[in-house]
């Protein structure tokens, strides 16, 4: 193994797991602060991502997501119960769209969660948020090679 490799790889460890556990913490809180619109953080990223691509495939939102606990079809059949998204029937597959309520909430919780998220990204130590801004250039320059 080349010595560039075997240094990346040691302590990339040990940052990977310091990111994990700053998601974490951002994931438990909003988790909590969701819950003022009866969101999971699973149906936030459903509302996100049809709500900044409007007539999304539904198979082109399964591969977007980035929180998935489960079925992604029963998480879109509850949303479609409370009357936040609906299905539109495009051939064999179907585009996702919000209906006007979720529009409505579209409009007012994906900026309370970017200043939420934005709020525990500030909360972080100094020492932390070096950890996280060395891992994520040290990500970058791999993913770019």
């Amino acid at each position: 193994m080349s010595e560039v490799g075997h240094q990346f790889r040691r302590p990339g460890l040990l940052a990977w797991l310091r990111l994990a556990r700053v998601f974490q913490k951002i994931e438990h809180g909003s988790t909590e602060h969701l819950r003022q619109w009866d969101l999971s953080v699973a149906q936030f990223d459903v509302i996100a991502q049809v709500g900044s691509a409007e007539g999304i495939m539904q198979q082109e939102l399964a591969d977007r997501l980035l929180v998935t606990k489960g079925n992604v079809s029963q998480l879109l059949d509850r949303l479609e119960r409370r009357g936040l998204i609906c299905r539109c029937p495009d051939g064999r597959t179907q585009r996702l769209s919000l209906t006007p309520t979720g529009r409505t909430l579209y409009h007012k919780v994906v900026p309370e969660q970017e200043r939420y998220i934005g709020s525990q990204f500030a909360a972080l130590s100094v020492e932390e948020q070096r950890h996280l801004h060395d891992l994520l250039q040290k990500l970058d320059r791999s993913l770019s090679c």
